[in-house]
């Protein structure tokens, strides 16, 4: 069902211009607003498929606006657009009930791609409830998870959408990416705020005292239970459990586990006592659980039911963008947590922080500035104070990167004055330095058998003939 009629609403006559022109070629009737207030008497007044709205505007804000819009028309779609790429206006923008949110500047095939995925959806119902107004915590993320970087920003977006839900979410990623805290945002930011958040690490408890942390015990149960004790689930009713490792947890416990989610009731050791818990379960892991599954080391039917809503968390090295937004936030945290003056790094210190591979993530970063602010004399830390990066191998940790990330690596410090470079065949010099040892390997490993090696690179035999020629490659004389 196509969408025929648009509102935008922005202060910016340029941005309003830009949008209409755009919108007008496509065969899309749209009317402007230049603040909230008019946006909001033009909503009353109109019926629109699509409202795309400023977040920054004189009077009503885009998020209030957007507000009280779906108040009054609780079908129409909306859009926030903002020049300020915070999580915190992510997630609101997300909460409030946008179906997206864009970061200006922005290329007119942003606004394209959205269109094109409502028209296609128009007839799903794709609504997130409001979540409460007077949500306390609402900027506990914005003070806690940091980074500004596209995957960042993808991730704020599904916090926003999962949070007022009740749905399963599996939150995975390498250790020292930040599992729990995504944890406490989708709690936070979710209708059970003001109830409890219990976290729970499956791999730091004992396999024989899991169970009864989980589910409780009954008095007498066992040798040493002298009263009865709730388990965390019962202890989380009403709010949020965060199972973390959940990949360590034996098979059977596993069973009981699926059992709560599916009947909503747990039964404590001991005991014959069905009782309701009314428990969200936010799981996460480092371990690949898919590839458990297929060595039946974890429950394909406990798998799909945690998978309802995935969250992966892309390692720091992959997101390097963000790590001075980072170190700045450590820095200031662990000043004021000391209570001494802000200290500040060089630049030579940030690249050395921004070119090591990070194997530990986050909480290793965290805990090298925290460190080097403690034994530290200076104000200014320099890359001499984070001398033991380079000690532990620093940039060059190659086993630790993915191999998009080497090859990225190793591009920008052989071409690291690409702006002093005079116009060339770059593009096909870098191209054949990596097509030969490639094309080399296969051939190696196929012992010159150029038909297989074809099927495996996915090219023509004829082709790679040619490259072989091309690229001066020598040929096995078995």
């Amino acid at each position: 069902m196509p969408i025929s009629r648009i509102l935008v609403a922005d202060d910016e006559e340029s941005m309003r211009w830009v949008l209409s022109k755009a919108l007008k070629r496509k065969g899309i009737s749209v009317d402007l607003a230049k603040n909230g207030d008019e946006a909001l008497s033009m909503i009353q007044k109109g019926v629109y498929d699509l409202a795309i709205l400023d977040i920054k505007m004189p009077g009503l804000s885009g998020l209030d606006l957007l507000e009280k819009a779906r108040e009054m028309k609780s079908d129409l779609l909306f859009v926030i657009m903002t020049a300020e790429a915070s999580m915190k206006n992510a997630v609101e923008a997300m909460k409030r009930g946008a179906y997206d949110y864009i970061t200006k500047p922005f290329d007119l095939d942003v606004i394209d791609a959205i269109i094109e995925k409502i028209e296609k959806a128009r007839e799903m119902t794709c609504q997130v409830s409001l979540l409460k107004e007077e949500l306390k915590d609402r900027y506990l993320l914005e003070k806690t998870i940091i980074g500004n970087s596209p995957a960042m920003r993808e991730i704020y977006k599904t916090v926003g959408k999962v949070a007022p839900s009740d749905m399963t979410v599996l939150v995975q990623g390498e250790s020292g990416t930040g599992k729990e805290l995504i944890a406490r945002a989708i709690h936070f930011n979710s209708k059970r705020l003001g109830k409890p958040f219990i976290a729970i690490n499956c791999a730091a408890i004992p396999k024989e005292l899991l169970e009864s942390e989980l589910f409780g015990f009954e008095k007498g149960a066992f040798t040493g239970a002298v009263e009865r004790k709730l388990g965390k689930f019962e202890q989380a009713s009403g709010g949020t459990i965060f199972l973390d490792e959940i990949g360590d947890m034996p098979l059977d416990l596993q069973a009981k586990i699926l059992r709560v989610l599916q009947e909503k009731e747990i039964t404590r050791t001991g005991g014959n006592q069905n009782i309701v818990v009314d428990t969200r379960i936010v799981a996460a892991t480092n371990q690949d659980l898919e590839g458990k599954v297929k060595d039946k080391s974890f429950r394909e039917d406990l798998f799909y039911r945690l998978n309802v809503v995935p969250i992966r968390l892309i390692p720091l090295r992959e997101r390097k963008e963000d790590i001075p937004l980072l170190i700045e936030y450590f820095l200031s945290k662990t000043c004021s947590e000391m209570q001494i003056p802000i200290k500040k790094c060089t630049k030579d210190a940030f690249d050395l922080l921004s070119s090591y591979a990070w194997p530990g993530n986050v909480r290793e970063l965290e805990n090298t500035v925290k460190r080097t602010v403690i034994l530290s004399s200076d104000n200014l830390l320099t890359a001499d104070d984070f001398s033991s990066l380079r000690n532990a191998g620093g940039s060059s940790r190659s086993e630790d990167l993915s191999l998009e990330s080497l090859v990225d690596q190793k591009l920008r410090s052989c071409l690291g004055n690409i702006d002093r470079m005079e116009t060339g065949d770059l593009y096909s010099m870098v191209l054949e330095q990596i097509e030969r040892p490639l094309i080399r390997f296969v051939l190696e490993k196929t012992r010159g058998n150029q038909v297989k090696a074809a099927d495996i690179l996915g090219i023509n035999r004829n082709t790679l003939r040619k490259k072989i020629q091309e690229l001066g490659i020598e040929l096995r004389k078995d």
